[in-house]
């Protein structure tokens, strides 16, 4: 009689796992491209259709799996102080080829994947490795701009390759470029599951380092919108850590094209916790001697963020 598979194939940890969620409106400073599709002598941004009560609208946007590869190669490039290479070169973990190796820090939480038995390089040493799934317990959403402003379409230069006019015959073209206008809003949202405290370093330092690196070309970067809020100017960012999901989840919808309400409903969502308006940027419920809820709102849910990136560069890369 063959044997059925029940575990979850995580490896056993005495460190508690919990649930953390990542809550953020961003702003893109400048124009940023994020590219979709090619058309003739045309480089589109990628966009979405959005279905509102009395028209359908057009909005810009920043695609969930894109801002995910930012983030992992983020990791797969953090710096070693000590030793001059790279975290990925380290690891023998990149893209395409992921490691897959549950004590990696970054596949342990954004998945891997080796499709067959294969031997890799590892700083000048060859190690076998075996096919295998690691299975991401980090996904990603939102992304879809609050304001129905259209991309804005700008000629640029041509490719350096094709500057310099020879006898063949071809004659260089300029290109057009199309971009997100300035200071649009992004709503973002990360949520990991079933993961420990050291895992989640690696997500609070990808998440913050990718900041300034997300857009496809240039210019990139975008930094997390802040706006006044529990009498205070802070960034619109909220963070859960939870075995049990007390909070309201401060979601925009996509029909929302007001900044004015977009900011109302995720004040008035991070806000509420089991059943009561808070005022506190901590919040914390406790049963028995768990800890089964906390949810860190503006300045607080970014220090904490950048504990936890701390943390990782003190484990992880120093």
């Amino acid at each position: 009689m063959a044997a059925i598979q029940t575990n979850s194939g995580l490896p056993q940890t005495d460190q508690p796992r919990y649930h953390f969620d990542i809550y953020a409106i961003l702003e893109a400073p400048q124009e940023l491209y994020f590219g979709h599709e090619t058309q003739v002598n045309v480089n589109m941004v990628e966009t979405v259709k959005i279905a509102t009560d009395n028209d359908v609208i057009e909005k810009c946007y920043i695609s969930p799996t894109k801002r995910r590869g930012v983030e992992r190669r983020s990791l797969i490039w953090a710096p070693l102080p000590s030793s001059g290479i790279l975290l990925g070169d380290k690891l023998g973990c990149g893209i395409p080829h992921t490691c897959a190796q549950p004590d990696c820090p970054i596949c342990a939480v954004y998945g891997g994947l080796i499709t067959s038995n294969i031997e890799v390089d590892v700083l000048g040493k060859r190690e076998s490795r075996k096919a295998t799934t690691t299975i991401g317990r980090l996904v990603h959403g939102g992304g879809v701009a609050i304001q129905s402003i259209e991309p804005s379409e700008k000629q640029r230069a041509m490719h350096p390759s094709t500057m310099h006019r020879d006898d063949s015959g071809i004659t260089p073209m300029p290109f057009k470029r199309q971009y997100n206008e300035p200071a649009l809003l992004y709503p973002v949202y990360n949520h990991c599951m079933s993961v420990t405290e050291p895992e989640f370093q690696a997500v609070a330092y990808a998440f913050l380092d990718a900041l300034a690196r997300l857009g496809a070309g240039n210019p990139k970067g975008v930094y997390i919108a802040e706006k006044p809020w529990l009498n205070v100017q802070q960034p619109l960012l909220v963070v859960d850590c939870y075995l049990a999901p007390l909070g309201k989840r401060p979601v925009i919808s996509p029909a929302i094209t007001h900044i004015e309400t977009a900011v109302v409903d995720f004040v008035s969502a991070a806000t509420w916790v089991h059943g009561q308006t808070i005022a506190a940027t901590t919040s914390t419920i406790k049963r028995d001697e768990w800890t089964v809820f906390t949810r860190w709102l503006g300045n607080d849910a970014l220090v904490k963020l950048q504990e936890y990136a701390t943390g990782f560069v003190t484990t992880v890369l120093l």
